[in-house]
């Protein structure tokens, strides 16, 4: 499942995409499926970013207690 994927992953799959959005050349229907899939794949990379920054956090309030 896309879910499942790394960062790193899901970022590289991202710069894909929008390499491939950007060159142009497809169809419609294509473009669309693109700009929907590199949606999901934002919405992975923020998910991935806002766990690791709430693990920080945690991490420093422990350090202070």
């Amino acid at each position: 499942m896309s879910d499942e994927l790394s960062y790193e992953a899901a970022r590289a799959e991202l710069a894909e995409v929008v390499s491939k959005l950007e060159s142009g050349g497809g169809t419609l229907e294509e473009a669309l499926a693109l700009w929907e899939r590199g949606e999901k794949l934002a919405e992975i990379c923020q998910a991935r970013l806002d766990g690791a920054r709430a693990r920080l956090d945690a991490a420093s309030s422990s350090d202070v207690a």
